[in-house]
C-alpha cells in the first residue's frame, strides 16, 4: 500500500495513511481521513498531552477499567485498549471501532467507521505506522500533503486579498495570471509598508495560488521544520520549493521593491528545467 505521511499540528505525533485518502475538516483537536473517490471508512484520530510521563498508560488501563466492551489489543508495537460499536444510518448497518494508545505524556484516541463487517486491516495499518514525536528531539525539514491547517490559511488570505483588490482597484480576482498585475499596482502604491509583514505574507499565499494554478506541477504542501510550520510550493517530487509567505516581504526589507512577474518568471524557469 502506497502511503502519505502527516504530522500533526505542533509534531505531537506522525502517521501514514492510504495516498488514495485525504485530510478533511473535522471538529477541533480532531483529524479526519478517508479515500473521497471511493469511501471505505472514516479514520480519526485526536492526541491528548499532559505534564505525567504515565499519563498514556493511565488513559489505557482507565478505559479498560470503565469500559466494559473495551479489551486490550496489540497492533504493531503499540498496546491499545480496543472496542466497538454497531449503529445503523438511513437503513444500513456502521461499525465504529475505538482504540486507545499512546506513550508518555501523549495519550491517543483512534477510531474508524465503516459498514458494518468491513475489516479494519487499513486502520490498523495506519495505528500501526503511529509515532509520538519527541518535543526534545531535532528532526529533519520535511515535507507533507497540505494540511487542512494550511489549507484554511491559504484560503484566508486569497479572500483578504480579493477584497484589497476590490477596494483599491475595483477589480475582480481571479487567481490567475492577470492578477499579477494587480498585486503589483498594490505593492508599488505604497498603500503598506514594507514592514508590515502580515500583510505581504498574505499577499505571497495568494501569488502562490496564482503560481499552482498557471503552472502544472506545483503543489502546496506543508513544511514542518522544527517549531516552523507553513504552507509553500513543490514542484513534484522534486527539490524545487517556493516559499511565497516570506518571498515577497523579504525582497521589499531588502531593497524596497518586488517584481511579481520576474519572480513569475524566474519560477516559471525553474518549473520548465525539470520537465
Amino acid at each position: 500500500m502506497n502511503t502519505k505521511k502527516y504530522i500533526s499540528p505542533g509534531g505531537w505525533f506522525s502517521l501514514k495513511y492510504p495516498d488514495v485518502w485525504n485530510e478533511f475538516e473535522d471538529e477541533e483537536e480532531s483529524f479526519l481521513f478517508y479515500n473521497p473517490e471511493k469511501w471505505n471508512g472514516n479514520f480519526r484520530i485526536s492526541a491528548y498531552k499532559d505534564r505525567s510521563l504515565s499519563y498514556a498508560e493511565e488513559s489505557l488501563r482507565e478505559e479498560l477499567k470503565n469500559n466494559d466492551q473495551a479489551v486490550l489489543k496489540s497492533i504493531g508495537r503499540w498496546k491499545c485498549a480496543y472496542s466497538c460499536e454497531t449503529f445503523m444510518e438511513d437503513g444500513a448497518a456502521y461499525t465504529t471501532h475505538f482504540w486507545i494508545t499512546g506513550a508518555g505524556n501523549v495519550s491517543v484516541e483512534c477510531s474508524y467507521t465503516a459498514v458494518k463487517g468491513t475489516p479494519v486491516t487499513v486502520a490498523e495499518k495506519i495505528i500501526e505506522s503511529l509515532e509520538i514525536r519527541d518535543e526534545r528531539k531535532q528532526y529533519p525539514k520535511e515535507y507533507i500533503p497540505v494540511r487542512i491547517l494550511e489549507i484554511n490559511e491559504i484560503n484566508m488570505a486569497c479572500e483578504w486579498a480579493s477584497t484589497q483588490i476590490k477596494k483599491l482597484l475595483k477589480k475582480d480576482f481571479t487567481s490567475s495570471f492577470a492578477d499579477i498585475a494587480h498585486m503589483q499596482q498594490i505593492i508599488d502604491s505604497g498603500k503598506f509598508r514594507p514592514q508590515q509583514r502580515d500583510i505581504w505574507q498574505m499577499f505571497g499565499i495568494t501569488f502562490g495560488t496564482i503560481l499552482v494554478n498557471e503552472m502544472d506541477g506545483l503543489d502546496w504542501i506543508t513544511v514542518i521544520d522544527g517549531k516552523k510550520e507553513y504552507p509553500a510550493l513543490r514542484f513534484r517530487d522534486t527539490n524545487l520549493t517556493v516559499r511565497p509567505m516570506t518571498l515577497i516581504s523579504s525582497r521589499l526589507l531588502a531593497d524596497g521593491t518586488c517584481d511579481l512577474m520576474k519572480e513569475y518568471e524566474k519560477i516559471k524557469e525553474e518549473v520548465e528545467k525539470r520537465l
